[in-house]
């Protein structure tokens, strides 16, 4: 289980996040930079022990419409090789010295982790406790072999982000986040798995919502 701890990092992810988001083509905030407020996430556990590993949400408040991301971190104690496009940045951690930000979907132990939660072999963990895990995150999947899957290729749109596998699998992450209305289902009908998770919104309203889903096959 990954250890939190409690101590200051400079700059802080929020800081780091402020001046990365803009280059996102799925960034929609204000033109003179986002305005963030955190919204909540879950972290998934390196079997390593080397890589941590967070998702984050954040609310942006700077457009005439609040936003929220959802955005996959990978803390590092080194560089990750071949991942220059996807650094968000570096920091220093009060306990464990320099790390360095990747997007975690171009991270490769990110993504098998994730696959692995949606598979559910991998449990989610609270974002901010050791050793505890989110009784909100939620999964489903009906395909089956996904372990061993190797999502090699992320792309980017203006709403997320496609992790695609050879064998034609797909993890959708949906980098901007929309609440599912009561009695509306989670999971869309062309899929064949998911990640759902609740998150406060900018104002103090506590939401849920779908922040991945799983493909198989072509997709129209």
């Amino acid at each position: 289980m990954a250890v939190i701890h409690n101590t200051v990092v400079k700059p802080t992810k929020l800081e780091l996040l402020t001046s990365w988001l803009p280059s996102r083509p799925w960034y929609s905030g204000g033109p003179d930079g986002p305005e963030l407020v955190k919204g909540g996430g879950f972290r998934l556990d390196d079997p390593e022990g080397e890589v941590g590993i967070e998702f984050m949400v954040v609310g942006d408040t700077s457009a005439d419409q609040p936003v929220t991301y959802l955005v996959p971190l990978t803390y590092r104690g080194a560089p990750l090789d071949g991942a220059e496009h996807a650094l968000v940045g570096t920091m220093e951690h009060g306990v464990l010295g320099p790390r360095w930000i990747y997007d975690g979907c171009h991270d490769p132990v990110l993504v098998a982790q994730l696959a692995g939660l949606v598979e559910g072999r991998v449990q989610a963990q609270h974002q901010s406790l050791s050793d505890t895990p989110d009784r909100e995150i939620t999964r489903s999947c009906a395909a089956d072999g996904l372990a061993g899957t190797e999502f090699t290729a992320a792309t980017d749109d203006h709403e997320g982000t496609e992790l695609t596998a050879p064998q034609g699998a797909t993890l959708r992450v949906r980098r901007v986040l929309r609440p599912v209305a009561d009695g509306e289902p989670l999971q869309p009908a062309d899929a064949a798995g998911h990640v759902a998770g609740a998150w406060q919104l900018p104002d103090g309203t506590r939401v849920r919502g779908l922040f991945v889903t799983l493909h198989t096959g072509s997709r129209a």
